[in-house]
């Protein structure tokens, strides 16, 4: 299947779990997922309807970026995977959104880096598992005090990445337990779902979900 039809079965999925939750599928922001991806296929999907691009990686997504700014396309850029705080310089003023700051560190150094207001979200580790970047859930409510005093950030919410499973409602209590958290700190965006089980994330409540495979195909690596 093309692109556009990847898109559209994934557009018809996202309604079917809005419709399910009781929720206006408007509220829900999909977000291409477009590691190991080619322009060209950035290109085609943004043809298709698609305005919100995540990136793993800094440096291959400048790449892309440079080519879809030459062709006066406006897609809006998500930085979602680890940011290490010396790319930072690089990525600064690129991306529309940051959802993986990961440590207060890393907060501070986009502070620094950034002249004017950059929206992020706080990525936690709800799962704790060792093999992943975050904040434990019981370190999120100190971590936002000290950022969302640091100048020209914006905390918007939460990100997580959900454990690897067969069953996409094994995933449920992470995505319940950062909603939890979201409201506990009255913030608005909640990052999470991907391509196996986004429909879970919409039913606990995401605002954005980050689909890759669903839309682009199997990753080349």
């Amino acid at each position: 299947m093309s692109i556009k039809e990847n898109l559209e079965r994934v557009r018809e999925r996202i309604e079917a779990a809005c419709q399910r939750a009781g929720r206006e599928s408007s509220d829900v922001t999909l977000i291409g997922v477009t590691k190991t991806v080619g322009a060209e296929a950035v290109v085609e999907a943004y043809e298709a309807g698609l305005r919100d691009f995540g990136e793993n990686r800094v440096r291959e997504a400048l790449a892309k970026i440079e080519v879809v700014e030459r062709l006066d396309f406006e897609p809006r850029w998500h930085m979602i995977g680890h940011l290490q705080t010396n790319k930072v310089k690089v990525a600064a003023g690129r991306f529309g959104i940051i959802h993986s700051v990961d440590s207060v560190r890393l907060a501070k150094e986009i502070s620094r880096r950034c002249e004017s207001p950059v929206s992020v979200l706080l990525e936690v580790n709800v799962a704790q598992d060792a093999a992943k970047f975050g904040f434990a859930p019981e370190e999120v409510a100190a971590a936002l005090r000290e950022i969302a005093v640091l100048p020209h950030l914006d905390v918007r919410g939460l990100m997580t990445i959900a454990p690897q499973t067969d069953n996409p409602e094994d995933t449920r209590p992470t995505f319940r337990r950062l909603r939890q958290l979201r409201d506990e700190l009255a913030l608005d965006e909640l990052s999470m779902g991907m391509s196996g089980d986004f429909e879970v994330a919409i039913k606990e409540g995401a605002t954005m979900i980050r689909v890759g495979t669903a839309i682009f195909g199997p990753r080349s690596e």
